[in-house]
């Protein structure tokens, strides 16, 4: 049975009707991909806490999801200092407008 199921939208704060919901999805990509490069170079918290300049409760709210602290640019920016480059691409909107 269906009834009663909503097929979200893709962005999970968008659905919540969460303001900036474009503004938390992005951020919660980039915090799941310094996360991953956290992990993958094995790091502990105080390791990657040095290396980003912020102290470990920050890496921990960070790889905990609690991104409130977090502006985008401070993610690209411990995304660049983990050795990933960020690339920023603008496209037509093959969509029409609603």
């Amino acid at each position: 049975m269906t009834e009663g199921i909503n097929s979200g939208c893709g962005n999970v704060f968008a659905d919540l009707g969460l303001p900036d919901a474009d503004g938390l999805l992005m951020k919660a990509e980039l915090a799941d991909q310094i996360s991953d490069i956290i992990s993958q170079r094995n790091l502990t918290q105080v390791e990657a806490a040095n290396l980003l300049g912020i102290d470990q409760p920050k890496v921990s709210a960070l790889m905990r999801g609690k991104l409130s602290g977090f502006s985008i640019e401070r993610l690209f920016r411990f995304l660049n200092t983990l050795g990933s480059n960020i690339e920023i691409r603008i496209t037509p909107n093959t969509q029409p407008d609603s």
